[in-house]
């Protein structure tokens, strides 16, 4: 069984373990906690970042987009109609464009930010960076919400999966943000329809249901985010 260094509240470790679900692979976890800077997480990543794949005989894999296109490479090349890439390299580049909008520029403007102030910082020492949320950060992060919101939506209504006519790699990496910020309670779904039936039917596959089952000590999720029909 192969095993996944993750946290559960970073959007591309659950990236990577929607991935997992969709192929029907197993896969062991281990929850990291990236500043703590273990030796022994060190020695498999000096660059101390998540997620990283320990994949057959151990040897460590490091990134999302690294280990998505490495299980493409090992597993979903003999998928056919099931996989999650597409053999058309036009295809193929507007997946890796939206991925990379949701695991780059998501996160980048959003969701590191909502994560590191209300989930990360309680649970990390002051050295480390812990302390009281920057409500400066969560503001910003909030309103840049929106637009990312409204694109998911445009993406959602406008064809039956994001990337085209089938489930791809692009809406794993986007139901991979939106699960955490909807965790949260970040998303006010009233305003963005067709993101919301897009995301109900995300949440509905076999591959979702370990994501749904995910707590963080001390912060609950918001009351709908397991329920399927919100």
């Amino acid at each position: 069984m192969l095993t996944l260094f993750h946290h559960p509240m970073f959007a591309a470790c659950r990236f990577v373990r929607l991935v997992f679900g969709e192929y029907g692979e197993e896969l062991a976890l281990i929850e990291e906690k990236p500043w703590t800077r273990r030796k022994e997480f060190l020695a498999i990543n000096p660059a101390a970042t998540l997620p990283v794949l320990l994949a057959e005989g151990d040897v460590p894999i490091v990134g999302a987009t690294v280990i998505s296109e490495f299980l493409d490479e090992t597993r979903g090349v003999i998928k056919r109609d099931k996989r999650l890439f597409a053999d058309d390299p036009f295809e193929r580049a507007e997946i890796r464009r939206i991925c990379d909008w949701y695991l780059t520029k998501t996160e980048g403007e959003v969701t590191r930010h909502i994560v590191r102030e209300r989930v990360l910082k309680p649970d990390m020492p002051s050295e480390a960076g812990g302390g009281a949320p920057n409500a400066a950060a969560i503001r910003t992060a909030r309103a840049n919400v929106k637009q990312h919101m409204k694109y998911t939506n445009w993406l959602a209504g406008t064809r039956n999966w994001l990337a085209g006519p089938r489930i791809t790699y692009a809406d794993l990496a986007a139901a991979g943000a939106i699960s955490v910020l909807d965790y949260l309670g970040e998303i006010g779904w009233q305003d963005y329809s067709a993101a919301r039936d897009w995301y109900a039917r995300m949440k509905s596959r076999p591959s979702f249901r370990p994501l749904l089952a995910d707590r963080v000590r001390g912060l609950a999720p918001a009351a709908h985010y397991a329920d399927l029909d919100f």
